[in-house]
């Protein structure tokens, strides 16, 4: 088995579903439905599916910010689902977070450098002045000037934001940052100097990704590996060449074929899927795809598929496998 630095085994989170007319219970909703897989020190993921398939809330059972309703998660070979207090504390400098909206994720009462600054201080890490030095080398490395630590959210632009976002998440010299959505806030000019900003920093100082995107070509190009998502489950997972060259699941190839095409007289692509995704509150038997898949089988209606092997490090939950 590959030595991963962060590993999922059977992840699950669920959430009540609230209650309806008279109080009736809605169920249980399953915004993750036993995920497994892993991430190699200084490689990415790529995370991909449509909205409300449950990747952010993946990426935050994850790395413990909401606590998993079962399964395991082993960093560097040790179970850190039910680490004490203290030990979680201490394990949290290992792991940090990028957030989608680099304008709801920093304090705007709260100077840009008091906010790279405050992990610092919450872990008791050095003297005043040398957490401001370590400020003023943050906001270098992601491409700031020193002096901007003294400014306020609002006075930056959105790229600036996130900048003193990564800046926030690379102060505890992490080994994994979860990006969830890096790039999606800001604008085209911008989205590709955050992303080769966050791909130099992976380089230079050996950091392993978990990126999240709906974005098929960003995904591409950024990531070792890809795992597809749907309604809660993984449904295929491989290397990025490999799944990019042969998608193997029936939604992966629809997700890639539906990507538009820089040709004005190219031919629209066909419609295949078919209907809306399901609830997370009532999902389908079996196969939670089946409703929308142009190659269901009787067995995907009844019976759960299991990830196979489909190839070197290609695996697909299908019944076509």
């Amino acid at each position: 088995m590959p030595d991963y630095l962060i590993e999922a085994r059977n992840l699950g989170k669920r959430f009540a579903g609230g209650t309806g007319l008279f109080g009736r219970s809605e169920g249980v909703l399953r915004a993750v439905d036993g995920v497994s897989f892993g991430v190699r020190p200084g490689e990415t993921l790529g995370l991909v599916g449509e909205s409300g398939c449950g990747k952010t809330t993946l990426a935050r059972t994850l790395i413990r910010l909401i606590e998993p309703s079962f399964g395991s998660i082993f960093f560097q070979g040790r179970d850190v689902t039910r680490l004490p207090k203290e030990a979680l504390r201490r394990w949290r400098r290992e792991v940090q977070m990028i957030f989608q909206d680099p304008y709801a994720s920093l304090n705007p009462r709260m100077r840009a450098g008091a906010a790279v600054e405050e992990g610092l201080v919450v872990h008791g890490r050095g003297t005043r002045r040398e957490r401001r030095r370590r400020v003023a080398e943050l906001f270098e490395l992601v491409g700031l000037a020193a002096d901007a630590a003294d400014r306020y959210p609002h006075e930056f632009s959105g790229g600036q934001r996130q900048r003193i976002g990564i800046a926030r998440a690379l102060a505890l010299l992490p080994r994994l940052i979860v990006a969830d959505e890096p790039v999606s806030a800001l604008d085209v000019s911008i989205q590709a100097q955050i992303v080769n900003l966050l791909t130099r920093l992976q380089s230079s100082l050996g950091l392993t990704y978990v990126f999240i995107s709906h974005d098929l070509r960003l995904i591409e190009h950024v990531s070792d590996h890809v795992a597809v998502m749907y309604l809660g489950r993984i449904v295929e997972m491989a290397a990025s060449s490999s799944l990019y060259a042969n998608p193997a699941h029936p939604y992966t190839r629809a997700l890639l074929a539906a990507l538009p095409v820089a040709d004005p007289e190219a031919a629209p692509p066909p419609a295949v899927i078919r209907g809306d995704v399901p609830s997370p509150l009532s999902p389908p038997a079996g196969c939670h795809f089946h409703p929308r898949c142009p190659q269901c089988l009787e067995i995907c209606r009844c019976e759960v598929p299991l990830p196979r092997a489909i190839g070197p490090d290609h695996t697909a939950a299908c019944h076509l496998y």
